[in-house]
Formats: C-alpha cells, structure tokens, sequence
C-alpha cells in the first residue's frame, strides 16, 4: 500500500500555497488582461461594423443623388433640346414665308416689267411694221 510520509503533506502545502498567490499575482490579472483584450477587439470589429454600415448608407445615398443629378440634367437637356427644336422650326418656316413672300415680289416685279416690255415691244413693233410698209410702198 502507498505510504504518506511527511513530505507528501509539505508537497501538497507547497503546491495549494503557491496555487493561491500564483492565482492572486498571476492568474487573475491574466484573465484580466486577456477579456479586456477581447473586449477591445470585439468593440473594435463592432465599430468597424457600423462604419461600414454608415458608409453603405452614404454610398447609396450618394448613388441616388447621382441618378438624381442625372435625371434632372437628362431632363434639363431634352427640354433645351426641344426649345431648340421648336425656334429651329420657328426659324425656319419664318425664313420660309420670307422666301416666299420675295419669291412672290420677285415674280410679280417680273411680270410688270415683262408687261411693261411687252407693252414697249407691241409700240415698236406696230412702229417697224409701218416703217416697213412705208419702205416698202416707196421702193
């Protein structure tokens, strides 16, 4: 059978004696040190968490300003655009009625000066045709 002499009882002394103070001076600020660790870290992932949340958040709220933005000046663009093309038209069919309305002065100036030549042409022609009879009568 096993023997217990009295170093057994000193070992066993010895070790719940150092057991204690290694606890009180090593163990425990140990343990301390290692949750306040973990607690930094975990509030550091959290804080990264949430940061990366706000600038989800600021992303899309700035994509939709973007699009914002866009469909304002796309809207922007085509009513200039429009305007544009109305006093384009505008333009155009007042040089149209322009052109038309000299086109028609022109001819009408035309047509009184052809008048006015054939008018000047039938008085020398009835001029000429007596000259020629007349020339003709005395030859």
């Amino acid at each position: 059978m096993l023997e217990f002499n009295q170093w057994f009882f000193v070992l066993v002394a010895n070790f719940l004696v150092l057991f204690f103070v290694l606890s009180a001076i090593l163990f425990k600020p140990l343990a301390k040190v290692f949750k306040e660790r973990e607690a930094a870290t975990t509030g550091a992932i959290d804080d990264a968490k949430a940061l990366t949340a706000k600038k989800e958040d600021a992303i899309a709220k700035m994509n939709a300003e973007l699009m914002s933005a866009k469909n304002k000046a796309k809207e922007t663009f085509d009513s200039l655009r429009e305007e544009g093309v109305s006093r384009q038209k505008e333009t155009l069919s007042k040089a149209e009625a322009e052109a038309v309305e000299i086109i028609e002065k022109a001819r009408k100036e035309l047509q009184a000066e052809a008048e006015k030549a054939r008018t000047a042409l039938r008085s020398d022609i009835e001029k000429f045709s007596e000259e020629i009879v007349n020339k003709l009568v005395k030859a």
